[in-house]
């Protein structure tokens, strides 16, 4: 089952309303956001560490950076890494590398969302390809991930 198909199935299943869009290749969360003429802020990225060697799914706006010194406080470990795609990679067998949902749930892994994705009423994400995406309510979306939510993103500074 595609990545997509996993998705609407389980969402359906749990009576959660979404949307699916589409648009040109865009291989970053921010590309994604310009693509669909939408602010960062609501554009969910997934960005997977390895917290004491562990696989975690790390969830923020796509205009926000991860604050790796805030995730090894939070989660009380002493190394914290962005992974790489080939350390992850298997993990999400039916997306494109960097094309994956934010719901650990679906892929076993722990999830964590910085808690201003909550300040958004619909999010955007990824549906595990460079050119899909869909968008659902984010409080939705938090009933049926059932994220940690934490604080660890820096906010973009203004030049």
């Amino acid at each position: 089952m595609k990545c997509q198909e996993r998705l609407e199935q389980y969402l359906s299943d749990n009576h959660v309303m979404y949307q699916v869009q589409h648009h040109p290749q865009a291989s970053t969360a921010q590309s994604i956001a310009e693509c669909e003429h939408i602010s960062g802020n609501k554009v969910a990225k997934s960005v997977i560490v390895l917290a004491d060697k562990r696989p975690v799914i790390l969830v923020l706006p796509a205009s926000y950076r991860v604050d790796l010194d805030k995730v090894r406080t939070y989660l009380g470990t002493q190394d914290v890494r962005l992974a790489h795609e080939e350390e992850f990679r298997n993990s999400f067998p039916d997306c494109e590398v960097g094309a994956m949902p934010p719901f650990g749930n679906l892929y076993k892994l722990p999830l964590y969302v910085d808690r201003s994705l909550t300040k958004e009423e619909t999010i955007v994400f990824p549906a595990g390809t460079h050119t899909e995406t869909m968008s659902l309510k984010y409080a939705d979306f938090e009933r049926v991930a059932q994220p940690s939510l934490a604080d660890f993103a820096l906010r973009p500074t203004l030049a």
